[in-house]
């Protein structure tokens, strides 16, 4: 069928554009497909990676429960070395640092605590690492260390531990009046069914408190 005026004014109109313009479209088609397709395989990469490492934590926690410590060890350091962007770094690191401090190692388990503080991207998780750490730093008697991490700020669900540990730090140094008040402070945050409760208790008698 000929082709009217106005319609072949278009055609040409359009293949003037396309001979000033058409390798701008080729590339930019071709750079949008190789990122689409970058995209695609970054994801994929993200999804092994994910299944990797969660196929490493249940090893390792299988390890732990068969009360294997160089397996459990071996296995979350890889973990936190290669996977330490995946959500299993900080509960590996976890779990090594448990299985560490239960073992005697406190040097380790300081250093997965450290971590696990450094990683964690919950606010709960940097809190309950910081009391942990807080916990070994008194054992190895680095008291001004322990007390440091736990006059950081805390949320309510936390102030209970945090105090109860700063009140046997201070009796430990002999300070007998600033325990008595981290003892009350921790009494007032500690839930009610808490263990922890009797023994506190139990510690501001003997203090007269």
């Amino acid at each position: 069928m000929a082709l009217d005026l106005e319609e072949q004014e278009q055609i040409d109109e359009f293949k003037m554009w396309w001979k000033q313009h058409g390798n701008k479209v080729i590339w930019g088609v071709t750079a949008f497909l190789l990122l689409a397709g970058g995209w695609r395989a970054w994801e994929t990469w993200q999804r092994n990676q994910a299944a990797e490492a969660s196929m490493m934590f249940d090893t390792a926690v299988q390890a732990a429960s068969m009360n294997d410590p160089k397996a459990t060890k071996d296995t979350t350091a890889r973990i936190m070395e290669n996977q330490a962007r995946s959500a299993y770094a900080t509960p590996a690191a976890w779990l090594a640092g448990r299985v560490n401090y239960e073992n005697g190692d406190l040097k380790s388990a300081r250093g997965q605590y450290e971590y696990a503080l450094e990683h964690a991207k919950d606010g709960s998780l940097k809190q309950l690492a910081r009391i942990r750490l807080a916990g070994i730093r008194f054992e190895e008697k680095d008291y001004s260390g322990a007390l440091a991490l736990l006059n950081e700020s805390y949320d309510p669900a936390f102030q209970g531990l945090a105090a109860q540990l700063k009140g046997d730090i201070l009796l430990e140094q002999g300070k007998a009046e600033e325990a008595r008040a981290a003892y009350k402070l921790a009494l007032k945050h500690l839930d009610d069914k808490s263990a922890l409760k009797p023994l506190l208790e139990i510690r501001l008698d003997a203090l007269g408190g």
